[in-house]
């Protein structure tokens, strides 16, 4: 009888997540390992990206990582060395780092630069180069968190919301130059509020708002990213908005 709903391992996946040492990051190394993914992710900070690894371990997977910027040509091409030194390919690639903002007139332009060189600029250049490795092997997987942003537009979100509906207008039509010919999915995922370091409150705070069903956490995010990443050959999960049950939209 044929399978109508056979699901794709990840077991021995080749998968780079970037800011994979905090928040939706961390949470979604930790649970591709334990599926037996071999993961290479990066984040700017040595002390965040020791406790990823550490936290990822006991799985059935491999976490692997190195310190570099997103932001930048030089530290997203160190990555991409990496890759092909410590994982020899890709199969999946999913882009986490991303930084909060203030609205543009409150920021330094250095600064709101510098967030949108992380947050789009980043992704598209770890796409590109995940897009010319995937080629090779037969295709693989993309998979972009966005957020709830691009379309709720709250105020003093202005460089935020930017990047984010960057991410979401990209993706869409990148997948339509190259998702056919080339074999690879596209994926889009947009959290609501999230209790991560973004959030500008304390931990009890979060904790309140997670009771509250306010917050989601970012485990439950991370979840969500399996579940695109495991769908039949067939299936691409295009966009996939998760909310908290009682989201704020202003």
């Amino acid at each position: 009888m044929t399978d109508k709903t056979n699901h794709t391992s990840l077991a021995n996946k080749r998968v780079l997540v970037t800011g994979g040492t905090t928040g939706i990051g961390r949470a979604l190394v930790k649970m591709l390992v334990e599926e037996g993914a071999r993961v290479l992710t990066f984040g700017r900070n040595q002390p965040e990206l020791d406790d990823s690894l550490e936290n990822a371990r006991g799985g059935s997977g491999e976490a692997l990582g190195l310190t570099a910027d997103a932001s930048t040509k030089e530290g997203v091409d160190r990555v991409f060395e990496e890759v092909d030194r410590q994982l020899g390919g890709l199969d999946i690639l999913v882009c986490c780092a991303a930084l909060g903002a203030q609205p543009l007139h409150e920021m330094k332009e250095d600064d709101w630069r510098y967030v949108i060189e992380t947050n789009l600029i980043g992704y598209m250049a770890c796409a590109r180069r995940a897009i010319k490795r995937m080629e090779t092997s037969g295709g693989g997987q993309l998979a972009f968190v966005s957020s709830i942003s691009s379309t709720i537009k709250a105020p003093g979100e202005s460089v935020y919301t930017a990047t984010k509906a960057g991410i979401d207008a990209f993706a869409e039509t990148l997948r339509k130059e190259i998702s056919e010919e080339k074999n690879i999915k596209i994926s889009v995922i947009q959290p609501g509020s999230v209790g991560t370091d973004m959030q500008e409150c304390s931990d009890e705070e979060k904790r309140e708002a997670i009771a509250n069903h306010e917050m989601l956490y970012a485990e439950e995010l991370a979840e969500t990213i399996v579940f695109a990443l495991t769908r039949s050959p067939r299936t691409d999960v295009v966009t996939l908005r998760v909310e908290p049950r009682v989201q704020k939209t202003s």
